[in-house]
């Protein structure tokens, strides 16, 4: 059952970085654009802006997609040495620890939205951009990650807990380098 969520959950992400990613390419074309409208003496104004919130946003709701993918960085010296049992732990361990950093980053997240909110503010440039615009697809990233990252490592325990050491190595675990010289 955990691994049939998981594989669900990473359908599900996947379509959330192509989402992302065509968000990324548009906001490339934009700058592009600009660029290219510069060399002519005119310009669309806003780019540098408008891709520091792609860049934000891409961020929050792109880290989901890395985490399924395992595609965060480990450092894995000692659970490189360790048997199938610890590795499963260390996995879990990271996980854990890395659920709590994530659920304190959304927490902490949710005032900036609540004061964009509350105060209408707006970005301190030409182009005066709603800051909830920009805000609350950002604090929404960060929840959705922490949500996902929740969901992996309670599924992760639950492997831990079958004593199912294998499976939780092969959607959590850190793979040590493999010697392609052969």
């Amino acid at each position: 059952m955990e691994l049939k969520m998981i594989d669900t959950l990473r359908r599900l992400n996947k379509g959330v970085a192509l989402c992302v990613g065509a968000g990324l390419l548009i906001c490339a074309a934009f700058v592009l654009t600009d660029i290219i409208m510069r060399r002519f003496g005119t310009s669309l104004g806003g780019t540098e802006e408008i891709a520091g919130y792609a860049m934000a946003l891409a961020t929050s709701w792109g880290m989901a997609y890395t985490l399924l993918e395992m595609g965060h960085v480990r450092i894995d010296i000692l659970r490189s040495r360790a048997d199938r049992f610890k590795r499963a732990l260390f996995d879990v361990f990271s996980m854990t620890i890395m659920t709590g950093v994530i659920i304190t980053i959304a927490v902490k997240a949710w005032p900036v939205l609540e004061r964009s909110i509350k105060n209408g503010s707006t970005a301190n440039t030409p182009l005066e951009t709603p800051l909830v615009w920009v805000h609350l697809p950002w604090f929404a990233g960060w929840v959705w990650f922490a949500l996902m990252s929740t969901i992996v490592t309670l599924c992760a325990l639950s492997l831990l807990f079958k004593r199912r050491h294998e499976d939780t190595e092969k959607f959590i675990g850190a793979f040590a380098e493999q010697d392609t010289s052969k």
